[in-house]
């Protein structure tokens, strides 16, 4: 089957966009893969004239082509219906393999009397897909008819038919309903005849699909198709936690999983010895904790003891014979050494080349310290050397005498710098030493500035005693 007789085109998987190929065919709904088409078929070959076609929700159907048309898997036919009228639908597979699907669903060739009319024209296709479109808002507009009545049902899918003359709805309740007022009124909304059909739990979810817990694709929307009862003791057997949110599956019912693997089981548990729930020894009686069936080891331990001890089956039947004869031996024996495998740590290279998340944090904080460091180092009035101290005074000057007395006068290369302290009132500036415009004086004595918003009780009027 070649990348062009798909119904996607392309190579492209359509749907819900899940990984694989033309030969997907989408969602992975009930696909066959047709394994001759590659295969020569002998020159006396008469090709067999039935066809599969898909339809909506995994439903397929056999339809004759008695005038011998050229089908491929997945192209768009139009078939006859029973009511009347035609519907489109995809071909999924075609020759030798739809016979092997009719013995394995136990249907006779002289059982199937509906053919196919044509190939699906571009009139057919945009008729099909704007009868698709009406199918979501026909759904909510049904369910809201479905409350006004109070029919306990619920509506899980519409199907409408290619021709647009008719929809069948889907629906699931716990018992029997009466829904012929709600036909009369779905008839006179959606002007279409109109057909119902209940379902199961477990055939909603198939037509629905979804991810289960295992992270795949529903078995009932891709593969199963043969709902077979799941009972509790499957779970039982193969030693599961009776949890229900973890047994149960997306149709609300035991998961069908629960039955692949229990025959096998079945087969273990024939050499597992029963009622071997104590062994008395004369160290105590000794409980049964665990059995892996398959390793085929029992594991008990004794009363105020935390240590589990395996044994062998062999082992477990010889104490067993024992107690039921009277004898009551010192321990239990012998006890199985399990290896352990070491756990293989994961030694992840980075291949991509991907710089750290955090590279840029530590270039951060390596900036941070820089700047407290400098903080820290410089000193006001002037910038600070190498390590926070002052550049040495160049040669041939006298050195700055202790106190704050100013610098003695003629001394050269040097500017006299004014006595550190308050200035007298009124007296000049010294020349030579101007303030850069706009700085403030730090020997200017702020001025007190109350705050009138404040809440002050002396503003209140004359105190008394006071003039």
């Amino acid at each position: 089957m070649g990348c062009g007789s798909c119904s996607t085109g392309g190579c492209s998987p359509a749907g819900c966009k899940s990984n694989g190929s033309c030969l997907t065919n989408g969602c992975s709904k009930l696909d066959v893969y047709d394994w001759l088409s590659n295969m020569d078929m002998p020159t006396n070959y008469k090709p067999f004239n039935v066809v599969e076609v898909k339809f909506k929700g995994s439903r397929k159907e056999f339809y004759l082509n008695n005038d011998n048309i050229y089908l491929e898997a997945g192209e768009l036919v139009a078939v006859e219906t029973t009511t009347g009228g035609y519907d489109i639908g995809h071909v999924s597979i075609t020759g030798e393999l739809v016979r092997m699907q009719m013995v394995k669903r136990r249907v006779k060739e002289a059982d199937v009397a509906k053919k196919i009319y044509r190939k699906a024209t571009p009139a057919d296709v945009d008729k099909w897909k704007a009868a698709k479109d009406l199918e979501w808002e026909t759904m909510h507009k049904s369910r809201k008819l479905a409350l006004e009545l109070n029919l306990s049902m619920k509506l899980s899918d519409v199907d409408y038919q290619g021709d647009k003359s008719k929809a069948t709805f889907y629906y699931t309740a716990e018992g029997r309903v009466d829904f012929r007022e709600l036909i009369k009124k779905m008839a006179e909304t959606f002007r279409i005849r109109i057909e119902m059909r209940q379902i199961g739990m477990r055939q909603e979810a198939s037509r629905l699909g979804g991810i289960g817990s295992c992270g795949r694709e529903l078995c009932c929307s891709t593969w199963l198709t043969d709902f077979k009862t799941v009972s509790t003791s499957a779970a039982r057997y193969q030693n599961l936690s009776l949890n229900t949110l973890k047994l149960a599956g997306q149709c609300g019912k035991l998961k069908c999983c629960l039955n692949y693997e229990l025959d096998t089981y079945m087969d273990a548990l024939k050499y597992i010895p029963d009622n071997v729930n104590v062994l008395r020894t004369e160290k105590g009686d000794a409980r049964l904790q665990k059995t892996d069936i398959f390793k085929k080891l029992m594991w008990f331990s004794y009363p105020r003891e935390e240590s589990w001890i395996p044994l062998p089956l062999d082992r477990v039947r010889e104490v067993q014979k024992m107690n039921r004869e009277g004898i009551i031996p010192p321990d239990l024996g012998e006890v199985v050494e399990i290896e352990t495998k070491p756990v293989k740590v994961l030694d992840y290279e980075n291949v991509v080349g991907q710089d750290s998340l955090t590279r840029l944090d530590e270039n951060r904080n390596r900036n941070k310290n820089k700047n407290k460091n400098r903080n820290k180092n410089q000193r006001p009035g002037g910038s600070a050397g190498e390590n926070g101290q002052r550049p040495a005074q160049a040669s041939g000057s006298t050195p700055r005498p202790a106190g704050n007395g100013p610098r003695p006068n003629g001394t050269p290369g040097q500017r006299p710098v004014a006595a550190q302290g308050p200035r007298p009132e009124g007296a000049a500036r010294p020349e030579g030493t101007p303030r850069p415009e706009g700085a403030p004086n730090p020997n200017k004595k702020k001025k007190f500035r109350p705050n009138k918003n404040r809440r002050n009780d002396n503003n209140k009027g004359p105190q008394p005693g006071t003039e």
